[in-house]
């Protein structure tokens, strides 16, 4: 499945960057999974995972010459949303910018729909 106008999801080019740091070690083929599981304060979190593996009905979001891969269950929750990275006073951290999240906790790592 390849990125729509139905389902956009959009990476930066800071967590594009970032990504790319990341995976330079890891094997040829090896993509960011964004999932959305049950769990954290506000009842859905998100789920990274370096992955090489794909599935029939992953989004895969290309960026410079990496890919982030929203399995379609997760990708109901996070459609319109921004993969960032940000890096401030507090720490280093992937954002997820979400239209569709009604509420979330002070950390930031989970949220409510």
């Amino acid at each position: 499945m390849t990125e729509t106008l139905e389902h956009p999801v959009t990476v930066s080019d800071r967590a594009a960057k970032r990504i790319a740091k990341i995976i330079e070690s890891e094997p040829e083929g090896t993509a960011l999974r964004v999932s959305v599981e049950g769990g954290g304060c506000s009842g859905l979190q998100y789920k990274y995972d370096l992955v090489t593996d794909r599935e029939d009905d992953d989004l895969v979001l290309q960026k410079n010459g990496i890919e982030v891969l929203i399995d379609s269950v997760s990708l109901q929750y996070m459609s319109g949303s921004q993969i960032d990275f940000v890096d401030d006073i507090i720490g280093q951290a992937f954002q997820i910018n979400n239209p569709n999240a009604v509420a979330g906790c002070g950390c930031g790592t989970s949220f409510t729909i």
